[in-house]
């Protein structure tokens, strides 16, 4: 079965409701995505780097613990954890204090071994930092020679608006390594103050990846592909505690789906049928809402369990 690479950041979440801490969790996008892989028995690994400290030692010991590969995750002897602060509104939608020093970011590894049809996940400002886009687009060039899949999660926050202008050439280059573009009604606010699935795809995303998912919170996923292809998801009623992870887990559960259909570059070059799109569509929100359901970024392990049984 193909593998699955991430590259992203690692940050510990502190949440806080009634402006009141109730939980720290690891976390970073492609982490959050990957920790739930792990959960469901996927051969999962993380490329990043973590702090030299006790909260960087328990972010790698974390990884383990749920089966994601972590000798790919650097510590710079002087280097602190990023720290993220989520306060978390009536609805549980979280609004963010990012505590990080972008300009002192290294990253430092060797290219893993990449075949067809693995799939490589990466995004967030870490997928357009200009401090180590060396590296990331280096990871990305040999992921497209090795013809594996990549999967672009855009993931933008408003904290960042200031630097679009900056990040821009960056941005668009990663569209045009993805296979699979998803961002937020929220991203592409911020990137273009433009809102709608059509007019973003229409004007920034088609040129460069003719894959497109479009989220929305609680309203329907929206689905541009290959030949006109476009359809609405609705998304389900569930009983949320946070919506901390929703995304990221979106994104494990489209890639679990996936590798539980046998997705491959061919049959995305051949373009998607409805009923592939129907299925892996499903599963991402399936991951959504189960990690909703708790104050953790993700899938439960009792969750994972039942859906590794099916892969």
């Amino acid at each position: 079965m193909s593998k699955v690479i991430g590259i992203g950041e690692t940050v510990l979440d502190i949440i806080f409701k009634n402006n009141r801490p109730v939980e720290a969790v690891p976390g970073g996008s492609t982490f959050n995505a990957l920790t739930s892989l792990g959960r469901c028995g996927v051969n999962a690994s993380l490329i990043s780097e973590a702090g030299h400290d006790r909260v960087g030692d328990y972010v790698v010991d974390f990884l383990r613990a749920n089966g994601v590969n972590a000798d790919s995750v650097s510590s710079f002897p002087g280097s602190k954890s990023p720290v993220s602060l989520a306060f978390l509104n009536d609805r549980n939608e979280a609004e963010y204090i990012f505590y990080k020093d972008h300009p002192h970011d290294k990253l430092e590894f060797s290219l893993p071994d990449i075949q067809p049809d693995d799939i490589v996940l990466f995004g967030s400002f870490y997928a357009v930092n200009p401090v180590i886009r060396q590296q990331v687009a280096g990871l990305l060039d040999y992921a497209r020679q090795r013809r594996a899949i990549i999967y672009y999660d855009v993931n933008y926050r408003p904290v960042h608006r200031d630097e679009v202008i900056r990040i821009t050439p960056n941005l668009l280059e990663n569209l045009d390594y993805a296979d699979i573009v998803r961002g937020s009604e929220e991203d592409f606010a911020t990137l273009y103050r433009k809102e709608g699935a059509d007019k973003v795809y229409d004007s920034e995303i088609s040129f460069y990846c003719r894959r497109f998912i479009y989220t929305r919170g609680a309203e329907p996923v929206e689905v541009r592909g290959e030949n006109g292809f476009r359809k609405a998801y609705p998304v389900g009623n569930t009983h949320t505690v946070s919506t901390i992870g929703a995304g990221d887990n979106f994104n494990a559960g489209f890639i679990f789906g996936m590798l539980k259909e046998g997705i491959t570059r061919a049959d995305l070059e051949h373009g998607l049928t409805e009923r592939q799109w129907d299925r892996l569509i499903a599963s991402g929100l399936e991951f959504a809402a189960e990690c909703c359901k708790d104050i953790f970024n993700y899938v439960s392990r009792e969750f994972g369990e039942r859906a590794g049984k099916s892969l």
